[in-house]
């Protein structure tokens, strides 16, 4: 079975994706309220969606740089991080004993 050949591969897909869930989040940074976001990310879905098929790779790539810089540009200085997350106000916090064993500095000549 054959698939038509993609014109663009995996990794560039996964770039997209990536770029489209970190504008949806710096809106969601900017509108706390969902029911404020929603139009938003509508707004965004659709700016997306009209680039879809492009198929020029000069033209996609200069659309990729808006973007980026766009993105760049209005980034929130305060993002919301979850608690449990890296840089988040419980990050590390109250991590579990090291399960190695304990140094032995008298077999090591060390007393």
């Amino acid at each position: 079975m054959s698939h038509p050949a993609t014109a663009f591969t995996a990794a560039h897909r996964l770039y997209v994706k990536s770029l489209y869930k970190r504008y949806l989040k710096n809106a969601l940074d900017w509108t706390i309220r969902r029911d404020l976001w929603r139009a938003e990310a509508q707004q965004i879905r659709a700016e997306f969606e009209y680039n879809r098929n492009v198929s020029n790779p000069r033209e996609l790539a200069q659309i990729l740089e808006r973007a980026e810089a766009h993105l760049a540009k209005f980034k929130h200085p305060d993002p919301v991080i979850p608690p449990t997350a890296p840089g988040g106000t419980k990050w590390e916090r109250n991590l579990p004993p090291s399960m190695a064993p304990l140094y032995d500095h008298e077999a090591a000549g060390q007393h």
